[in-house]
């Protein structure tokens, strides 16, 4: 009787342990749902604006102290990886410093890449956690909110450029 009890003990805890391991990993996978989600709709149109200037106006800039618009959406680029390797407690990957047009959009297309490998697997723990970014040590979940204002206000400057330059920039869907 007394091994019968103790087996039932033991399977009860096993099982405890499994559902609570379970749902850790369940958890960490849904609790940036909702950044990783919007996070797609970022990256798309990101790239669509850069691939909308012609190349050879990548050098344009509206203003004698304003970017050009291949540094602009280099710019983006390299904040996205400092970005998301922060989330990582790491530091960003060696970066190139392309100015031609496929190079540009390339480096923008792989930031996002990077990120989009991030995100997604950002458990509640990392959300929570103050890490190193470009605007300080802040929570995760802040460091997102930057990083998207951050890409969304300088993809809104590009499509300033295209209109400068007559053309419609790609439309926003969510």
């Amino acid at each position: 009787m007394k091994t019968r009890g103790l087996c039932a003990f033991v399977a009860v805890g096993v099982l405890s342990i499994t559902i609570v391991s379970v749902g850790a990993k369940r958890a960490a996978g849904e609790a940036a749902g909702e950044y990783a989600k919007h996070f797609e709709a970022l990256r798309k149109l990101s790239i669509e604006v850069a691939e909308a200037m012609p190349a050879k106006e990548y050098g344009f800039r509206p203003h004698p102290e304003s970017m050009d618009f291949g540094a602009l959406m280099s710019h983006i680029a390299t904040t996205n990886y400092q970005f998301c390797a922060g989330l990582k407690d790491s530091n960003p990957p060696a970066l190139p410093s392309p100015t031609e047009k496929e190079a540009v959009v390339k480096f923008l297309a792989d930031s996002f890449a990077y990120c989009g490998a991030v995100i997604p697997a950002l458990t509640e723990e990392q959300l929570s956690k103050a890490h190193d970014s470009p605007d300080g040590h802040l929570p995760g979940r802040e460091i997102l909110l930057a990083m998207y204002v951050h890409v969304a206000h300088h993809r809104g400057q590009a499509e300033i450029y295209l209109r400068d330059k007559g053309i419609r920039p790609p439309s926003y869907m969510v």
